[in-house]
Order: structure tokens, then sequence, then C-alpha cells
């Protein structure tokens, strides 16, 4: 199989940038360039969102059952592909090729939900004083999207918005992220496909900082929605507030888990060491600062450390390997700043704290103990494959630590306790919290942080309502003589 060159889809066509400009695509695993992706020029933007203006009017005009049948179709395309899209996400963005797998099937999975809700997007009747007068809610399509979306999941992120959106009788221009093209354009060719007309989906490519600002102040831009870094997101929010457009932000994060003396503590271990490492920590709801209750730190530590070592480290088209590379050498270079930082401090590293090889961005799964607030570990989101481990005494402390930080995303417990339970419900301040269990990023259920990690939610019954306005219309009938 051999990696392609990705071009961008303006208005129904693949088309190479008009200046012929590219961007070299690199193998996380090998650190050699395997393709090439295209950079629109200016005036392709303005083409792209002129080709999603043009084809708002039919696409909302269509019918709910013709929108959730294209989408249908899409995610029956994307299983068929699976083999090869796989391959093509584990060659660009490193992760472990049946990862690169369950990752294309839960893309299909949210095309299907979303092909359900557009035939949800219900208004309502409101009871009027007057027995004359019809008051009637309308939900209708907000128009035209810029979304944009990041490397670790190129396809579950982009076919959360896409769904949503088209589900919703909007039309998209898509920027995804240059690191990962090929599988993310695999994407949108199932959709194209499917038969989604030319213009409702548009794709592309280039220098993120110059899109983002074209797209986002561009008058027929309705609505943003935005996948990514803190400070990244923080600047587009406010570009997009300054021309009074709606704005989806699903941010980074530093998800706590609480483990309580009352937990199965070994499993708790095995099954959040796996987690932890999935994608080389490189996952927004990435569970990182471990607070494990003193009577039991020891046990879990034993217990996560052993399950640590047992994770293969290789490339991810190695069926053997568990964990692949880092994104890129850039990346490579962060977290061992925080673990280089964290040891120089004292903390001590229990498992990992090296690169491995001499070749790829590829990292040891990496555990610390004996930390504490002042290591940038502990206040800066890792994005890697290091998990810090925190004692605690009681519920109290456990709970300042846990809401301590800007960030509010995903959040993790442990315990047995009903009143546990019932504080934790109540005191954890995050968009998302799953006790005893991986219950998270379901497409029918709730995604989105609080805080400094975004507003507004990208699955779920609530994902649809971030593209679709609300019109009010109140009508008086003369009663007849």
């Amino acid at each position: 199989m051999t990696y392609p060159d990705t071009e961008l889809l303006i208005n129904g066509h693949w088309v190479a940038g008009s200046g012929k400009r590219t961007l070299d695509v690199t193998d996380p695993a090998t650190s050699t360039v395997i393709g090439r992706v295209s950079v629109a020029e200016e005036s392709q933007l303005e083409e792209a969102i002129a080709a999603a203006h043009a084809a708002f009017n039919g696409w909302r005009c269509i019918s709910v059952l013709e929108r959730s049948a294209r989408l249908r179709q899409a995610a029956y395309l994307l299983r068929q592909r699976s083999d090869q899209i796989g391959w093509l996400l584990t060659r660009e963005q490193g992760k472990p090729l049946n990862e690169a797998k369950a990752e294309i099937a839960t893309s299909a999975d949210i095309l299907e939900w979303f092909a359900e809700e557009a035939r949800r997007t219900y208004g309502r009747v409101v009871p009027a004083r007057d027995p004359y007068v019809r008051q009637t809610v309308l939900k209708e399509p907000i128009g035209p999207v810029a979304a944009f979306t990041p490397w670790n999941f190129p396809l579950s992120q982009a076919a959360r918005k896409i769904g949503a959106a088209l589900a919703a009788g909007c039309t998209m221009v898509l920027k995804p992220a240059e690191e990962t093209p090929a599988s993310t354009a695999a994407l949108v060719r199932s959709l194209q496909d499917a038969g989604l007309p030319s213009g409702v989906l548009n794709l592309v490519y280039g220098i993120p900082a110059d899109i983002s600002s074209y797209l986002i102040a561009h008058p027929a831009i309705r609505k943003v929605s935005f996948t990514g870094s803190v400070p990244v997101g923080k600047q587009l929010a406010a570009l997009a507030g300054l021309h009074m457009k709606p704005a989806t932000m699903e941010l980074g994060g530093h998800a706590p888990v609480l483990v309580f003396a009352d937990s199965d503590i070994r499993s708790a271990a095995a099954l959040m060491a796996r987690s932890k490492f999935r994608n080389a920590g490189q996952v927004c709801v990435s569970p990182t600062r471990f607070l494990v209750e003193a009577p039991v730190m020891e046990e879990f530590r034993e217990a996560f450390v052993a399950e640590s070592s047992r994770i293969n480290v290789g490339s991810g088209l190695e069926e053997s390997s568990d964990m692949g590379p880092l994104i890129s050498s850039r990346r490579l270079e962060a977290v061992e700043g925080l673990v280089t930082d964290a040891r120089d401090n004292g903390a001590t590293v229990d498992f990992g704290g090296k690169r491995l090889g001499n070749a790829g961005n590829f990292y040891a799964p990496t555990v610390l103990s004996n930390v504490n607030r002042d290591m940038r570990i502990m206040n800066e989101e890792p994005f890697g494959p290091v998990a810090i481990l925190v004692p605690f005494t009681s519920l109290d402390e456990a709970m300042a630590e846990a809401n301590r930080l800007p960030f509010g995303l995903a959040s993790y417990a442990f315990t047995q306790s009903a009143s546990t339970i019932a504080a934790l419900e109540k005191r954890m301040e995050a968009g998302m919290l799953t006790i005893n269990h991986l219950g998270l990023a379901l497409p029918e259920t709730p995604f989105g942080g609080v805080k400094d990690s975004g507003h507004g939610s990208e699955g779920g019954a609530e994902a649809i309502e971030a593209y679709l306005t609300t019109k009010f219309v109140s009508e008086r009938h003369a009663p007849q003589a």
C-alpha cells in the first residue's frame, strides 16, 4: 500500500493548492517524509467558503430523511474501507493499527448517531394566552461552519463536527491537522461517495493561523468549532467573539483519577494504565494525575507499574505493539522536558522516563511519584505517556487537588461508597466524570469540558443544538364573524 499525497476538496473537486505549495507529512515511527499535503491559497479559501455558502440553501431544504441517509451511507463506506484507512492513519499518526481501526469504527458510529439525531431536531408549540394566537418555536440550521480538528484523533474528531453540522442542515469548511491529512481526506471522500452534494463539505489544509483568521472573520461563516490546545482555543474563541459568532471549544485537560481505598485497587490500576498509555497518552481525556488514598498507594503503585511494564512500544504497524510513537520530535522533546523538570526537582521515576530507540519519536511509558505542585508536570498538560501518582488522606484533600487546575474536561474515580460517589458528582469541576469504569466519549453521551477546557458539547443530543438557531413565531388569527 502506498501513502498518497493529499489534495484539497473545494466545491466537490479534488484540487492541488493553486500556489503549488505543499507541506511534508512525516511518519512518526521513522521520522521519514512519506507524503505531502497541499496548501490552500487565500483565493481557494474564498472558493471553499463561497461553495459552502451557495450549497447551504439547498442542503438545509433537503429532507432530514435524505440527510440521514447520506450520513448512514458514509458510515457504511467507512467500515468497508477500514483496512485501507487504518493503514493510512497508523502511518501518519503512529497509533497501533488496532487503535486506528477502532477509531474508524467509532467514527462510523458517530455518523450513524447524528443520522438519527437529524430526525429529532424538534421545535415546539408554546401555549398562548390568547385563544386566537399560535406560538411556535422553530429550530433552523445556523449556516456555514468553519471547523478545525486535531491530529490525535483525526477521524473521530472530524466525524463529531461533520456529523452534527450536516445533520442539522449546515454546510462546512473543514481544516484538519496537516500532520494527519490522508486519513481525514479518506473520511471526507467517504462522505462524498455517499452522495453528499458539491459544496456541502469542503476540505482545506495549509498554514493554521492564516486559515483560521481568514475563515473565522469571513461574513459567510456563521459558526466555529475547534478541538485543540487551550492557548490556541482561547485565541480562536476571542476572534469568533469579535465577529459575534458562536463557538464550540473542546480544549485540553489534565484529568484527575481518584482511587479510594474501598475500590478494587489492582483492577483499577490495570484498567487505568491501559487507558493512560492509549495513543501514547496523546488524548485530551487521558487520565494523568492519579490521586490515590494513602493506605493503598503502594499496592496501586506496584500494580500500575507492573501493568505499565507490559506495554510493548513499537511501530503501530507491528501486531505486537501496544503503544506507538509520539506524533513529532517537538512533542517528544516537550514530554522529555516535563519529566526532566520533575526528576530534577525531586520526583521519583518508578518506571520509564526515557526515549526509546534511535529513530522515530518513541518514549517509554512513564510513572512518576514523590511529586509536588511546583513541578511543571503537575500544572501543564503532558499530552504524552506520563502518569503522576499523588497520595491523599481525605476526600476534601483529593477534591482540592482534583479541582486545583484551570482545566475541567474529564475526570475518573474508583470507589464503592455511595456517599463518596454523591460527593464526587456534586463537587467535581469537570464536564465529564466516569466512576468505576471507562464510560466517556460514546456518540450518544455529552462530550465537552468546563473552565479552560472549553464550552459546548460534541456528543449526545446536546451536540446538534450548537448548529441550530431558535426562531420564535407568534401569529394571530382573527376570530371568524
